[in-house]
């Protein structure tokens, strides 16, 4: 040895000297000389190097060492159980086998006597008692023999990989080492550059971002507004996560995953991940292309993340996908379809998706990469497909400042190229007003200080001119907030109360049924210069557990106090779909007595209403009673009501269709009016079933 002892105990080494193994190079170094001379140095370390070519040989090494560490033969039985059982489970994937090794190190051995025995797969008590080696050029042919599945021989979950160095602990290869050869020039601009990128990695930073858009998505993806997209009814729209490279984003599904863990269903986002190779992954701002069918040019470590994650996703939508060939490809069909349904909350990529991807329900882009010319307007333009009244814009989150890159690229090429990049104005300017070349646009607040200056509530608005004039100007500001609520700023300067809002959505709701009534129709634009923005009414939606959680604190203080009542009235009135249950509600409330138990009791006090309501529709239009029930039933079930094929006829009494005067139509729009609107009253306060049996 190279050195004079002078103390030596279970966790170090103190020598006097030591000299180097090895002289100073002069010539160029290849990759093999490098391999060749890290594999020299971890020898003269105790390293034992062994040249293991075939898995089987892998495996043969590992139980030997597992043996001298524990004192333990294994026989044939023994092993083929603990093997398949505890260190190769199907099962588990990269996160389970690592948890094994830092936590559960110490695993049970079923023995063929019936008794049970403590295995280590590693020594921490006696680290020296654990045996290193060394492999190099270990590479896992999928045409090999699997030795724990032999059916899988040749499937693509074999995959080829080729590892330079391979550092085993008892047998288990535990660290894979590339080597990369030396006299590359690397610029002091990438230096700087990949410098800056392991800071903008940094757990801290991360963790930050994630609790930033954890506390700020429903925020921004406008979660509290409430809209139809063909026949369902959605709160909200979805995001996109865009990141820097792979790496950070396996740090970024990761930190929410930790972030989301213990937290209630409703309080958990559906986050899905997505990435394969691309040359540079778009580290100068330009989108490279991923190849959305081929995940083999990944690092085994990067595929091993993504199989976990895509895991993830199989037990959220219960689905069966990985990351070979045809199963990946399936994959990012399937992501791209729930992303388009809203399904997915947020959706983390490099480079996929952010060219190309269209989505209506796709409202917010978060970025943590830099991104410039065409490349960033083709990212920012997944955010810009207009889908209501609610989404009239996208938002794009920067964690990095690319305001002068985003400037550069509009310029550039222009609208045209621009695909309706448009920025938006400041918070500023939105609650302030500001001037549009000569037209002088007024803000939030000035708008609101109007509102109040000449419509208190409460008052009635006389005169046609000027219920449109508050038409006009509530709808403004209605406009006007739903941008403002992107903006973080908003929050705690909105100047309407709660209780204002509801009063004046409650005057608005008035007279568009006014206005409808007069002009016999169910559009929003009544004539030329009245618009009604009932999507932005609807939003802010009050539904039937909001008015519960109230009757409950209501029953609660003895039914004594009556300003809770006027709060059920007013909330009830601001609500679009709840003014045809108000008499429904306020019947129940008064009901109420001590022993009321308010939801058991809500549930058999809508049952027997809507028994009672559909029996008077069946004796007020001589239904026939079993087809009607067959009807109802199946319009709860489907959530709509069929008003097409022959199950309606059946419903209707005996009535000539040859009738000059067309008894039959008129007698068949008369009862599907009265049972949607029965429909309308009570499914979406059923839970999807007409009666409980």
């Amino acid at each position: 040895m190279h050195y004079h002892l002078i103390a030596e105990n279970p966790e170090s080494t103190v020598v006097s000297e030591y000299q180097p193994l090895f002289p100073r190079e002069v010539n160029y170094q290849s990759e093999a000389d490098l391999e060749k001379a890290f594999i020299g140095q971890l020898q003269t370390q105790a390293y034992e190097y062994l040249h293991i070519t075939t898995e089987l040989g892998l495996i043969a090494n590992l139980r030997r060492q597992l043996e001298i560490l524990n004192g333990y033969q294994f026989t044939g039985t023994e092993w083929d159980q603990f093997f398949k059982s505890k260190i190769a489970n199907q099962n588990n994937g990269i996160e389970e086998k690592t948890t094994i090794i830092q936590e559960d190190h110490i695993q049970l051995l079923s023995r063929d006597d019936g008794t049970v025995k403590n295995i280590y797969l590693i020594d921490k008590a006696n680290i020296h008692n654990n045996r290193l080696q060394v492999i190099n050029q270990y590479s896992v042919n999928p045409n090999q023999v699997n030795p724990v599945n032999p059916e899988n021989q040749g499937s693509d979950l074999l995959r080829e990989n080729r590892y330079d160095v391979t550092i085993l602990v008892n047998g288990l290869p535990l660290v894979h080492v590339e080597i990369k050869k030396r006299g590359v020039d690397i610029k002091d601009e990438k230096v700087w550059n990949i410098d800056r990128e392991k800071a903008l990695a940094a757990p801290e930073r991360i963790s930050n971002i994630v609790t930033y858009i954890r506390g700020h998505f429903d925020q921004k993806t406008k979660r509290n507004s409430f809209y139809q997209l063909k026949d369902r009814r959605l709160a909200g729209f979805n995001s996109i996560f865009a990141v820097s490279s792979i790496e950070v984003a396996k740090i970024y599904y990761t930190e929410f995953q930790k972030q989301m863990t213990g937290l209630p269903s409703d309080k958990q986002l559906k986050i899905a991940a997505i990435y394969s190779f691309s040359a540079n992954e778009g580290e100068d701002g330009i989108i490279d292309d991923e190849n959305p069918e081929d995940t083999s040019k990944l690092d085994q470590s990067s595929r091993d993340f993504l199989d976990a994650a895509i895991k993830d996703y199989n037990k959220i939508f219960k689905t069966n996908f990985d990351t070979s060939g045809d199963k990946f490809q399936n994959y990012y069909k399937d992501v791209s379809q729930r992303v388009k349904d809203r399904e997915i909350d947020l959706l983390i990529v490099v480079n996929m998706f952010l060219t190309g991807f269209d989505a209506t329900t796709l409202n917010t882009l978060w970025v943590d990469k830099n991104l410039r010319l065409h490349g960033l307007l083709q990212a920012f333009s997944r955010t810009n497909r207009i889908l209501n009244s609610i989404k009239t814009f996208g938002n794009i989150i920067c964690f990095r400042n690319l305001e002068k890159a985003t400037n550069e690229s509009i310029s550039l090429f222009g609208d045209k190229e621009a695909g309706g990049v448009v920025l938006l104005k400041t918070y500023d300017e939105y609650y302030n007003g500001y001037k549009n070349g000569d037209k002088e646009v007024t803000g939030y607040a000035d708008l609101v200080n109007e509102l109040l200056e000449k419509y208190q509530v409460g008052a009635p608005i006389i005169g046609e001119q000027a219920q449109k004039d508050f038409i006009k100007l509530y709808g403004a500001i209605l406009k006007v907030k739903n941008i403002l609520t992107s903006f973080d700023e908003f929050a705690g300067h909105e100047l309407l109360t709660e209780r204002d809002v509801q009063d004046y959505h409650s005057m608005y709701i008035n007279l568009y049924n006014d206005f409808r009534g007069k002009n016999k129709g169910d559009n929003e634009n009544i004539n030329d210069d009245i618009v009604f923005e009932m999507e932005l009414i609807k939003q802010v939606e009050i539904n039937i557990d909001y008015i519960l959680a109230l009757i409950r604190k209501y029953h609660l203080g003895h039914l004594k106090d009556k300003e809770i009542v006027i709060s059920i009235g007013k909330a009830i009135d601001s609500s679009v779909e709840l003014r045809n249950k108000k008499e429904l509600i306020e019947q129940f409330i008064e009901s109420l007595t001590p022993a009321t138990n308010v939801d058991d009791d809500w549930r058999s006090f809508v049952d027997e209403k809507k028994l009672e309501e559909l029996e008077r529709i069946i004796n007020e239009e001589n239904l026939d009673k079993d087809e009607t029930y067959k009807f109802i039933t199946n319009a709860f079930r489907d959530g709509f009501v069929q008003n097409t094929g022959t199950a309606i006829s059946k419903v209707l009494p005996p009535v000539s269709r040859f009738s000059p005067t067309g008894e039959r139509t008129k007698k068949r729009d008369t009862v599907l009016e009265k049972l949607g609107a029965f429909f309308n009253k009570f499914w979406d306060i059923s839970g999807g079933r007409f009666l409980k049996n």
